[in-house]
């Protein structure tokens, strides 16, 4: 099916629909991503979380095709800031900003607040895929030029949008995050036989220690209620304010989350006594189990591995998921089974001034990325050399 030569800006996703979103967000070669669904991007528009006015101004894009109907789409902001995108690009605006640029506002093509890969240049089963990119990669680049943005970033993308607009001439950047990867595991007990003798002894002193005295629940579907939310909350405020930072997402949020997305959601609480101390939030793909947001109001040694890194393998094994990714940083996820795994993201720039340094900078660190996740792989691997 082709598309018309026109591209649609939207301010918020509800106005192309939901039909409409998820013919292309839920094509099949895109394992069932739920953070690109229109029920997860419409929660945060509609909680307040991104919207203009907490710097993620809404201009989804959307092609029609000949007969009228959607046929791709890309979800789009336009930030006033860089916070909450987890590929950093503060050291480009500061020098530009010093040489008497102005960074801010820019372009940004990627979930809301989520360090998760997926499709970013989206279109129906029936459309012609190089086609779609083309109107997307266009109308963005149109849109950017009309606000006078300094540049379009498209943050986590999949390895083969990443090549082709690379291809397209954008300049292509690498980090890596900590995966863990079935390789078949009957259960916790088969993976832990696949790990060195004396990372098995510490991860089953870790899940002990971590256990002792706490009731552990796996939640999801009907069992996610607002009690649960209410504490999970605490925890992931709590969180927050120990980081220094400023929480991204509000109790409404998860609230709408669990009315609306209960099935694809898995929460692994911790309580003692009754009372909720520790909280892990997870969303479940069609082939991957995502770890997201954690918090505590109880100090308890080695917790936070066993509610966001143990029982998410546990869970994925149970359920034949391939893959668990557990958010952004953290090479202590090395020892626990989560290996270096590469991540992407593309960048136009504006201004030729600075497009040349990005682009000189981003080659020269995806080397270096790629020499660290090899040097890590090896030397730190859990598993067995044979």
């Amino acid at each position: 099916m082709s598309l018309k030569p026109a591209v649609s800006i939207h301010r918020r996703i509800a106005e192309i629909g939901r039909e409409a979103w998820d013919a292309c967000a839920g094509n099949p070669d895109y394992a069932g991503n739920p953070f690109v669904s229109y029920d997860f991007l419409d929660i945060l528009e509609e909680a307040g979380c991104a919207v203009e006015r907490t710097g993620w101004g809404p201009q989804h894009l959307a092609v029609a095709d000949e007969e009228g109907r959607v046929g791709a789409v890309a979800p789009l902001y336009l930030k006033s800031h860089s916070q909450g995108e987890y590929i950093f690009d503060h050291a480009w605006a500061d020098a530009y900003e010093r040489a008497g640029g102005r960074y801010y506002p820019k372009l940004l093509a990627a979930v809301p607040f989520t360090p998760a890969t997926g499709p970013r240049l989206m279109s129906r089963p029936d459309v012609d895929v190089d086609e779609a990119r083309r109107m997307l990669l266009g109308g963005a680049l149109t849109v950017c030029e009309r606000f006078g943005a300094s540049s379009l970033h498209v943050n986590f993308p999949t390895e083969d949008e990443w090549v082709w607009m690379g291809e397209q001439g954008l300049s292509l950047r690498q980090g890596q995050q900590y995966h863990w990867l079935n390789a078949g595991y009957r259960d916790f007990e088969d993976f832990l036989g696949a790990l060195s003798s004396g990372r098995r002894k510490t991860i089953r002193r870790e899940r002990r220690d971590a256990q002792a005295g706490l009731e552990i629940l796996a939640l999801t579907g009907e069992d996610l209620t607002e009690d649960c939310w209410d504490a999970f909350f605490a925890f992931y405020m709590d969180t927050g304010s120990r980081k220094w930072g400023r929480p991204y997402l509000n109790r409404l949020f998860f609230s709408l989350l669990g009315e609306r997305m209960a099935d694809r959601v898995l929460l692994v609480m911790a309580r003692r006594g009754g009372r909720w101390i520790a909280g892990a939030l997870n969303l479940i793909g069609e082939d991957c189990l995502y770890g997201r947001n954690w918090g505590c109001v109880e100090d308890v040694p080695f917790l936070h591995f066993e509610l966001c890194y143990y029982q998410a393998i546990e869970w994925a094994i149970a359920r034949g998921l391939q893959r668990v990714e557990a958010g952004a940083q953290g090479q202590h996820k090395i020892a626990r089974g989560y290996l270096p795994v590469a991540v992407r993201s593309a960048h136009y720039i504006a201004d030729p001034a600075l497009r040349g340094p990005v682009h000189r900078f981003v080659e020269q660190e995806r080397a270096a990325v790629e020499g660290e996740m090899e040097w890590l792989a090896d030397e730190y691997s859990p598993f067995r050399k044979d």
